[in-house]
């Protein structure tokens, strides 16, 4: 039998907060964006705010309405991040299978090194105090013989807490939790389950397993076996590098997107990003994904095969014009994301088209020299003509570096 244990940073990116600047303890505090830049979104919160009601996502008005004399501050995710690639040298020493879910929570596979730590509780328990002593902030985790259950467990009691859950008390302590508990299970799936009367963990075990496939196919099945504890999911190990499937750039503009050339200006500078992601990972891009986001935050999106597979800035932002314009209904807009996918080695063979763009290459060419510039120069050493004066954005600095959904 194997033994999972998951960890979770307790309001990390809060608890960083608070841990650097001692003013802030015994005050509710947000982490949030800034409002100025329409980013006022709280991305985490700690514990004294969380008992007023502030949730992760919450605006900066919601939130200090619900929390007077709450501290709102801003992110500093080079700081989040150091501490989290500390907190994976801590789960290293208890097992070199560490898989990451963003940066404040992973899995350890201790199947093997159970019996060296004393158990998985054990480890668990001296994972929790070497965080609290060596980072000075407090985590909860889980302990199980599936993934999904450890992950269950350090969500039941924080903070600074361990659960252990058995094959022997999993229907005691995990069927008796709501469906949307249960990680896979997100809002749209949840709200189909309610409607054959499945509203807990335990109910979704139960259900026969043809009803559920007809209602949500494969993945439906992997729900109801992971609720009945069959979960058979491994842990990668630490060295092994998860397979990119996407590339992708979002960015809410600095003011509303009014005019077809705000939209083109925005998708140019996110192409930029994107292009200079695929050529740092190696890639070329088969397709292009765009989405938009209106400021009713209503979305829309599509997507559409290449007809052969690139990587320049050019190419990727004239296939997003496109869609842009087959998209956009006119109204205002919020943000737009600009994506790619079905990538291939840019090192892998490629088949050539007699009527293909002999330009291709040069424009490819072209963004590797304006790469090297800025690189020696800076990244404002070379701009378009379009992004010398305009108020759509800022962030012409934005590292690689994207926060976790919280």
């Amino acid at each position: 039998m194997r033994l999972f244990v998951h960890l979770d940073m307790n309001n990390f990116y809060a608890s960083v907060e608070c841990l650097m600047d001692p003013s802030l303890a015994g005050k509710p505090v947000a982490v949030a964006g800034s409002p100025e830049k329409r980013h006022g979104v709280v991305l985490a919160k700690n514990e004294i705010a969380k008992k007023y009601g502030v949730k992760t996502g919450d605006t900066v008005s919601e939130a200090a309405a619900k929390a007077p004399g709450i501290v709102f501050v801003p992110p500093r995710f080079d700081v989040y991040d150091k501490i989290s690639k500390r907190m994976f040298g801590i789960c290293n020493r208890y097992s070199c299978y560490v898989e990451p879910f963003g940066p404040d929570e992973c899995w350890l596979d201790c199947t093997e090194t159970a019996k060296l730590f004393g158990g998985g509780e054990a480890i668990a328990d001296g994972l929790r105090a070497s965080i609290r002593e060596e980072l000075g902030i407090t985590a909860s985790a889980g302990v199980s013989f599936t993934k999904l259950f450890a992950k269950l467990g350090s969500d039941m009691k924080k903070p600074d807490a361990t659960t252990v859950i058995t094959r022997e008390n999993f229907r005691d302590k995990v069927w008796r939790l709501g469906v949307g508990e249960l990680c896979g299970v997100g809002g749209k799936t949840e709200e189909k389950l309610r409607r054959i009367n499945v509203r807990t963990i335990g109910e979704l075990a139960r259900t026969d397993e043809r009803v559920i496939k007809k209602l949500l196919g494969k993945p439906g099945v992997d729900l109801r076996r992971a609720a009945r504890g069959e979960d058979e999911g491994e842990v990668r190990e630490a060295v092994v590098s998860r397979e990119l499937k996407s590339v992708s750039h979002g960015l809410t503009a600095l003011r509303d997107l009014v005019t077809r050339d705000d939209g083109i200006t925005l998708i140019k500078y996110l192409s930029e990003l994107v292009a200079a992601r695929l050529k740092k990972y190696g890639f070329r891009a088969g397709g292009i994904y765009l989405g938009l986001r209106y400021t009713d935050l209503s979305r829309e999106g599509r997507q559409v095969a290449l007809p052969s597979p690139m990587r320049s800035s050019s190419d990727i932002s004239e296939a997003a014009a496109r869609l842009f314009d087959e998209l956009w209904n006119g109204a205002l807009l919020r943000s737009i994301d600009v994506g790619t996918f079905a990538l291939s080695s840019d090192r892998s063979p490629e088949q050539l088209s007699m009527f293909g763009d002999d330009n291709a290459k040069c424009r490819e060419k072209l963004d590797d020299a304006i790469a090297a510039i800025r690189l020696k120069y800076g990244k404002s050493a070379v701009l378009r003509a379009s992004q010398m004066d305009e108020d759509i954005y800022t962030d012409k600095n934005v590292g690689d570096f994207l926060p976790f959904k919280r």
